[in-house]
């Protein structure tokens, strides 16, 4: 009984050391992602950067910002919503939270559900997944090339969040399409990346659509459809979001998100 007693106590030792070590690491990580990226809230939006943008550009844009607000450097959110492991698995609920930074790309996300942790990034130009059992075994510790294209992606997606981030630059640059979309292309770190955005009537972008690597060899069509835009923090942006692979035997939607809290230009953990 004694024994028993003594082994459920180290394991429950274990488990809490193990939790505080993955805890402490991504603490550290936010620390890093901030400290790489300089504040670039003094430059200003004009309306004049829009000329020559492609028509629906110039809608969202003047839809979603005012005249003079200035650009963001960094933000933190807070998300629920559910995700699919596979095609086929059940829906499962999950909470969230995320940071971001603008003046040099980076991220870091941190999603858990009742069974795993998992840890999304893009940090120092590198992209890694890292997904643990019940918050303590890693099961999976994705980077290489193809995590710094596809977490290069997800950062360039989730720019909706910040919107000054859209606007043209040496790296960014949008080309008309039609009336309701257009091309956005971003060339960073050796790395090429596109959206082929669409518009709704109002000026909201509602779908974006790229190719991301689903694994380590298929590169497949990847899209972020958005909706539900309200104004926080006197930013206009979408608050529901389903991300979906685009197979050749059907779409497979594997994370719905709805944003809870976010706020800007304030780089520090929750």
């Amino acid at each position: 009984m004694i024994c028993l007693l003594l082994f459920s106590i180290i394991v429950a030792i274990t488990v809490l050391a193990l939790r505080m070590n993955l805890s402490i690491r991504f603490n550290k990580q936010v620390k890093d992602l901030f400290a790489q990226s300089k504040n670039i809230s003094n430059q200003k939006f004009s309306c004049r950067q829009l000329v020559g943008l492609p028509e629906p550009v110039q809608r969202y844009f003047n839809h979603v910002m005012k005249e003079g607000q200035p650009y963001i450097s960094n933000l933190r959110m807070t998300h629920n919503g559910q995700f699919k492991t596979g095609q086929h698995k059940a829906w499962v609920n999950m909470e969230g939270e995320e940071y971001f930074t603008a003046d040099k790309p980076g991220f870091i996300w941190k999603g858990k559900t009742t069974l795993f942790t998992a840890r999304d990034m893009y940090i120092a130009d590198k992209g890694r997944l890292i997904v643990s059992l019940l918050s303590l075994f890693n099961v999976v510790d994705g980077k290489g090339e193809h995590y710094n294209q596809g977490e290069l992606i997800r950062w360039l997606a989730e720019s909706i969040l910040f919107p000054t981030n859209f606007l043209p630059s040496k790296n960014l640059q949008w080309l008309a399409i039609d009336r309701i979309s257009a091309k956005l292309t971003f060339n960073y770190n050796h790395q090429s990346l596109f959206f082929i955005v669409t518009f709704n009537n109002v000026g909201e972008i509602s779908q974006l659509e790229t190719k991301r690597y689903m694994d380590a060899k298929n590169l497949e069509t990847w899209l972020i459809k958005l909706a539900d835009y309200k104004t926080i923090n006197e930013i206009l942006i979408p608050t529901n979001f389903e991300v979906l692979w685009r197979l050749e035997k059907g779409d497979f939607s594997y994370a719905k998100f709805n944003l809870k809290k976010l706020e800007y230009n304030i780089p520090e953990k929750f």
